[in-house]
């Protein structure tokens, strides 16, 4: 991109001062909107969806992915197939249902069929094409690649390999993934919603742990008024306590503008309702089992909390409670799409899957005490961005001045900006620099023979 074609201060990153700042222009325009299909959603990889979606051979899902209609297939041999959902005869929409089974896809517009491997297999009136006809099968992503059961699709064919692109994220899914010994599963139902805000303010909220306390304050008064009992007093200190158990977290610069929040094991206790006791003892035992496979320093923090968000738009939160997987879909510059899953260990006990359940659905469940919230903040952010001309900028400098920035600093959001703004703006902003992570937060995985399970 020629510096003629850049969008000209967007993004100030002044180390000095430090502050870091971000026009609110891009959360508007068309033109920026358009370049990040070009630049962003065109290149880099993108989450299509779980290979546990997909239990049985035939399975299916259909998806959006930065505005393309994608099929996902496990196709009859049990491989994971994902195709272009457009009928390459005249363009139809190949696959109306949103799931099913099924080897063989008819085109309601003029029949042509065609197996879940891709390839045509009849076509009406197949004469009339002659012998020599190519019969044309289903289009792919450029690239499709997995990592423990995360499938991705990317539209560049010269893009690094997946593993590549992931880089230090790959740490924090095996954090996540290690939690069940047979492989995490996404559990049926998805919750499906949209926000009148620039897609962009969700990535943002997805790991920005200053909000929480604020913003949630009626779920953090319920999760705490259920651990102190009924005893008011209580309650109140502990939610005093809250801000400072959040302060026990660090952030993380993973590379390719991928970020983590993440909180110790204590931070653990400010979410959620608290196990009974034969589901804290099951929880205790699975850990106990983990340490003996993946050593202690490793288990000791997988019990702590992350919030992770893969470029551009992934997120992977692991709050104790439950495991959400988050797709942000850009409709337009003021217009998103949210689909949203729970991963979960299928081999815990009913007691203990119960209690997840509930405190899962009751943070982030449709009408849970988080989504809701943040909703509307994004909005009421996205209806003020009305007056930019008036005040042009969103400030993202917390945190700046310090060695070591917590999850509620702004570190994490200043990496995926200065990434946004390398592919948006051509403009390749210098890191910064923080000490590196240390204590429970360092803890690494302990060498086993065992290939990890998806």
């Amino acid at each position: 991109m020629s510096q003629s074609a850049r969008t000209p201060g967007y993004i100030i990153d002044d180390r000095e001062m430090p502050r870091f700042r971000v026009n609110r222009e891009v959360m508007v325009a068309p033109d920026v909107f358009a370049r990040e299909r070009d630049h962003i959603f065109s290149t880099c990889w993108l989450y299509l969806g779980h290979e546990s979606e997909l239990r049985k051979p035939n399975d299916f899902r259909t998806r959006n992915v930065a505005g393309r209609p994608l099929i996902f297939f496990r196709d009859s041999r049990g491989q994971i197939r994902v195709w272009v959902n457009s009928c390459p005869h005249r363009g139809a929409i190949l696959c109306r249902e949103d799931k099913g089974n099924a080897r063989f896809m008819t085109c309601f517009y003029h029949g042509w069929s065609f197996s879940n491997a891709g390839k045509l297999v009849s076509l009406p009136d197949d004469a009339s094409y002659g012998p020599d006809f190519d019969r044309p099968g289903l289009a792919a992503p450029a690239q499709v690649d997995s990592y423990r059961g995360f499938v991705f699709v990317c539209f560049d064919p010269e893009a690094p390999d997946l593993r590549t692109y992931l880089a230090g994220a790959t740490e924090f899914l095996d954090l996540v993934c290690d939690q069940s010994a047979v492989g995490m599963q996404v559990l049926e139902g998805t919750h499906e919603y949209s926000v009148n805000a620039n897609w962009k303010l969700l990535t943002e909220n997805s790991f920005d742990g200053y909000h929480a306390v604020t913003t949630h304050q009626r779920y953090f008064e319920m999760a705490v008024a259920a651990r102190a009992g009924r005893d008011d007093t209580a309650a109140r200190e502990r939610a005093q306590g809250s801000s400072a158990l959040l302060g026990q977290s660090r952030s993380a610069d993973l590379g390719n503008g991928h970020a983590v929040t993440m909180g110790a094991p204590s931070t653990g206790s400010i979410f959620g309702r608290p196990l009974s006791e034969a589901g804290q003892t099951e929880r205790n035992r699975r850990f106990a089992e983990f340490a003996e496979t993946y050593g202690e320093a490793w288990v000791e923090r997988m019990q702590g909390t992350r919030n992770l968000v893969i470029f551009p738009n992934l997120v992977v939160i692991d709050l104790v409670m439950g495991v959400v997987i988050r797709k942000i879909d850009p409709v337009a510059p003021d217009y998103m799409e949210v689909s949203a899953w729970h991963l979960a260990p299928p081999e815990e006990g009913a007691e203990l899957h119960r209690q997840r359940l509930d405190n899962f659905l009751t943070f982030w469940g449709p009408g849970g005490l988080a989504s809701p919230d943040d909703v509307e903040a994004l909005e009421t952010c996205q209806r003020s961005f009305a007056a930019r001309r008036e005040l042009p900028w969103s400030d993202i400098s917390r945190g700046m001045n310090k060695d070591r920035p917590s999850g509620s600093d702004e570190w994490q959001m200043r990496t995926w900006w200065r990434r946004w703004n390398e592919l948006v703006n051509s403009e390749t902003l210098p890191d910064e620099p923080h000490d590196e992570l240390d204590g429970v937060f360092a803890g690494r995985r302990a060498d086993t023979s065992a290939a990890p399970v998806a």
